[in-house]
């Protein structure tokens, strides 16, 4: 048994208790430490991805309790993937926070990160849907400190929405495994799937009851329409290195999404099937649609991010509805490319804010900023890269949606409402740039002798063109990625495999 599996959600647990401790009033020491280990956890998640890769399930049992008995860990390529996507965010980001400095701006901001980050690496690695539930809660309360950092009155508004709208989320999460565990005695993922298989249709009614519940709990969680509304005031309002690893959050959504409905309650489960097909595709048609036209429509550069981060989730979660491992290889690389494309999103809005001072993120004509050379590219970077034009991945990912779902029955509404969509989102950031870049206005206007750009620390600005050179070379390796996102959606598809590694020895 690898012990190397645990250490994604022991290693920031670990890290955030000594922040706490021993390092509360040594803001060097913690940067430090705290980059240390999103480094270590880069690694440790290199090296699982390597071990993952062979195609084994490798299941870790804490206090040697084998499953359905015990709490496990399992790894394969799905939750080997979306470790490593979340630790090389993290170091991004954080890179990012310390050189703007708002890792400084409040109390506790380095433990609340690695909380988060043991919250959301152990969401991925859990086989029990129990503890998906307990990390869940983990994350979220970490989420709750970051939201807040830094203070503010609208910060602290938008907080208090994101709280309410997630406890109840959490309520009615408990309330979904109450009712499948009164059904079927166990909250083991593979368990489950076996127990799920058993029960005669005629009596499997509460079981639907359950899976529809945990399924509109993971649509709160992914933002689909209607149940997005705690996420544009969210992450609108959340600090930017904040907001940027939130990219991650909605994703773990998508990520229970795809591991509950095709280990557990899989198209070839009579019980289920097509339970929620067309309710997640035409809700994710309806939120691509919500999220593009919020871009065009924004008054603000953090809503524009944050309708942005929506309606990717929208593309994504069209591919996931088609439930077929060609959809789901797209789902995963539009995956890497959103939450990409949305972290880089959010730092080069709060850099614009920063240099506009007092017109922050208003979309008005103010100073105008087209002397700023390296902001105004990172712009446009993130605008293709977020639009899905050429040559960035977002191309490439709708290419793959589209591609994927060309045999539906709704292929021309599906086709018609990404190609149209994409087209909204285009028109938007054109508007936005214009706006920021090149409107001038005359009052606002400074002496010739400012126009010269200010000195620009470097940090951010690496932290923002490494995020655009992996959007960049996510659509340079696409055939490599692909074969590796290919052999992972074949992998969720034939859950045998998984449901044999974790019971095996039970």
């Amino acid at each position: 048994m690898s012990h190397w599996i645990i250490v994604p959600v022991v290693l920031p647990a670990v890290l955030a208790a000594i922040l706490t401790l021993a390092m509360r009033h040594h803001a060097a020491l913690q940067r430090v430490f705290s980059v240390a280990g999103c480094v270590a956890l880069v690694a440790v998640a290199l090296g699982l991805l390597t071990e993952a890769a062979g195609g084994d399930i490798t299941v870790y049992e804490l206090g040697n309790w084998p499953a359905p008995f015990g709490i496990v860990l399992v790894l394969d390529r799905l939750s080997a993937l979306m470790v490593l996507l979340t630790a090389v965010l993290a170091l991004v980001v954080l890179l990012y926070a310390i050189g703007t400095g708002w890792d400084r701006r409040g109390y506790n901001f380095h433990a609340l990160w690695q909380f988060q980050l043991m919250g959301i690496c152990g969401a991925f690695l859990t086989g029990d849907a129990f503890n998906l539930f307990v990390f869940f809660e983990v994350l979220l309360i970490a989420s709750y400190g970051l939201m807040i950092h830094a203070g503010g009155a609208r910060r602290l508004k938008a907080g208090v929405q994101y709280v309410i709208y997630n406890l109840l989320g959490s309520t009615l999460f408990l309330f979904a495994l109450g009712t499948i565990y009164a059904v079927t005695g166990t909250l083991n993922m593979a368990d489950l799937a076996v127990r799920a298989a058993e029960i005669p249709v005629e009596d499997s009614a509460l079981l639907r009851v359950g899976a529809m519940l945990l399924f509109l709990v993971f649509a709160v969680k992914a933002a689909l329409l209607p149940l997005h509304f705690w996420l544009p005031n969210t992450y609108a309002e959340a600090p930017a290195p904040v907001a940027a690893l939130f990219a991650i959050m909605t994703k773990i959504g998508a990520y229970a999404i795809l591991r509950f409905y095709t280990l557990i309650f899989g198209p070839d489960l009579d019980v289920t099937a097509n339970l929620i097909d067309d309710v997640l595709l035409y809700g994710a048609l309806a939120t691509l649609a919500v999220g593009m036209i919020g871009i065009l429509g924004a008054q603000r550069l953090g809503r524009l991010a944050a309708f942005a981060s929506i309606g990717s989730m929208g593309t994504l979660l069209i591919a996931v509805a088609v439930f077929t491992p060609q959809s789901t290889a797209a789902a995963l690389y539009y995956t890497i490319h959103s939450t990409l494309a949305a972290a880089l999103l959010f730092l080069v809005v709060d850099l614009v804010r920063a240099r506009r001072g007092a017109l922050g993120g208003a979309l008005v004509p103010g100073p105008r900023m087209a002397q700023h050379g390296m902001l105004a590219a990172l712009w446009f970077g993130a605008a293709i890269a977020t639009a899905g034009l050429p040559p960035l991945s977002g191309f490439v990912g709708k290419l793959l949606v589209l591609n994927a779902t060309r045999d539906m029955a709704d292929v021309w509404l599906i086709w018609g409402a990404v190609l149209a969509t994409s087209l909204v989102a285009v028109l938007g950031f054109a508007q936005a740039g214009s706006a920021v870049f090149w409107k001038l206005d005359e009052a606002e206007a400074p002496p010739a002798s400012d126009l010269a750009p200010a000195p620009q620390p470097a940090l951010p600005l690496v932290a923002c063109f490494a995020l655009l050179a992996g959007v960049g070379m996510l659509a340079v390796l696409a055939g490599p990625v692909m074969r590796y996102l290919e052999a992972t959606a074949a992998q969720m598809h034939t859950p045998a495999a998984y449901i044999a590694a974790v019971l095996g020895q039970g």
